[in-house]
This record gives C-alpha cells, structure tokens and sequence, in this order.
C-alpha cells in the first residue's frame, strides 16, 4: 500500500508566496498614502493653532504684532511657559525633518514642495503659511 503525502508541493508554495507578496504590495502603498495624509491634516491643524494665537497675541496687546524672528522656533511672545497662547513651538509635519520647526520671514505662501524651513511668517501683517503649502493651505506634491 502505498501512503499519501501530506506535503505542499513547490508550485503552492509559489503561489501563497506570490499572493502574499501582492497583498503586502497593496497594503504598503495604502500606509504611504495615509501617513501623508496624516502629516498634511495635523500640519494644517497646527496651522490653525498659530494662527488664532497670533490673533489672540494682537487682541490683547492692542494690534500689535509679537516678536517672531527667523529661526528654529523662535515665535516670540505667543510660545511661552505659561500656555497663555502657545506652550511649544508648532511642528510642520508634512516638511518634516529637522527644519520642521524653522520659520522663514516673508509675504507670501511658497510656489513649491521643499524642506529648508516649516513656516512663513509676514511680520508686517501677523499672516502665517506652511511651508510647502500654497495660499488655500492646500499641499504642494512631495
């Protein structure tokens, strides 16, 4: 008598490997889509945040603007210990990086996707963009 085989053969091996590697495939694609997704709804969210607290800042100090300068973080009045307005500097997470926290003083949004700063500030009007972000704060393409 002869016993039968419990065993898969090559060819089903193959075949579970290839579908599994289809799937994985898919799967990937779908994570790099939602992590972009998630770096442009919580740096627009951020966005929002600076700018009711830049609001708040001219509010109660009669329209006057705070002291922001270029650099790393340096939001001046409106990033403080207390949490009066902000209680750390806002973070740019569709840019990313280490220039994820840098602002960049000027009067208009970018035209273009980049990571050299986080943030645009207008020191003449309080108006504040995201980087990478055009004037609807809508994405640029990576």
């Amino acid at each position: 008598m002869r016993r039968a085989r419990s065993a898969f053969t090559l060819v089903e091996i193959l075949i579970v490997v290839i579908i599994l590697g289809i799937l994985a495939a898919v799967v990937a694609q779908g994570f790099g889509e939602s992590t972009i997704e998630a770096a442009t709804r919580t740096t627009v969210y951020e966005l929002e945040k600076l700018r009711r607290a830049v609001d708040v800042y001219k509010l109660q100090n009669g329209h006057q603007l705070p002291n922001v300068l270029a650099g790393n973080g340096t939001w001046g009045e409106i990033v403080n210990v207390e949490g009066a307005y902000l209680t750390s500097a806002p973070l740019n997470s569709y840019v990313g990086g280490p220039n994820s926290r840098v602002i960049s003083i000027g009067a208009a949004p970018d035209g273009a996707f980049h990571a050299d700063y986080g943030w645009i500030y207008d020191d003449a009007t309080g108006r504040v963009w995201a980087a990478s972000f055009d004037a609807n704060d809508m994405p640029y393409p990576k």
